[in-house]
């Protein structure tokens, strides 16, 4: 992962639990899986080891992936936003030009995205294209379906 990967304070508490645990007992637990299959004999003809190596191999890239981010996290704090503008944490309240319906939705790195919380992050579309923006703008979205309109109404933290 390349770049700086701007995260809540919570958020890298969470990834930093996340890796220490697959550090400690995640690896424990692949182990005791490996070991036992071992135990059930001839490895070429084995499943049960060809799986437990297969998640072995994708536990360590999940803990490559979260050093990773770690490593390229930088704390943004809440008091230090401009609201002036649109930007990484803040609240965006929008209205979309076709349908008329509006929305808020929060900016967040990719790490925090969830749509279902109406988390976005910067790097999607509708994120980059309201980055940026003040309010009474009219941000033009490429998205794959198309080109959006939105006018941001409000921006908070």
């Amino acid at each position: 992962m390349s770049g700086i990967n701007y995260v809540t304070k919570e958020t890298l508490d969470q990834m930093r639990e996340e890796l220490n645990y697959l550090k400690t007992k995640g690896r424990a637990e692949i182990a005791r899986a490996i070991a036992e299959a071992r135990e059930k004999g001839d490895l070429k003809e084995n499943a049960e080891y060809d799986a437990a190596k297969e998640a072995q191999g994708m536990h360590e890239a999940r803990l490559a992936s979260l050093e990773s981010a770690i490593a390229t996290a930088r704390v943004v704090e809440a008091d230090s936003i401009d609201t002036s503008k649109v930007s990484i944490l803040c609240k965006v309240t929008i209205t979309n030009m076709a349908n008329k319906k509006t929305v808020t939705y929060q900016l967040v790195s990719e790490k925090e995205a969830d749509l279902k919380l109406n988390k976005i992050s910067v790097t999607s579309p509708i994120g980059k294209g309201l980055l940026g923006k003040t309010v009474g703008d009219i941000a033009d979205v490429q998205a794959p379906n198309g080109s959006l309109k939105f006018k941001i109404e409000n921006i908070t933290v």
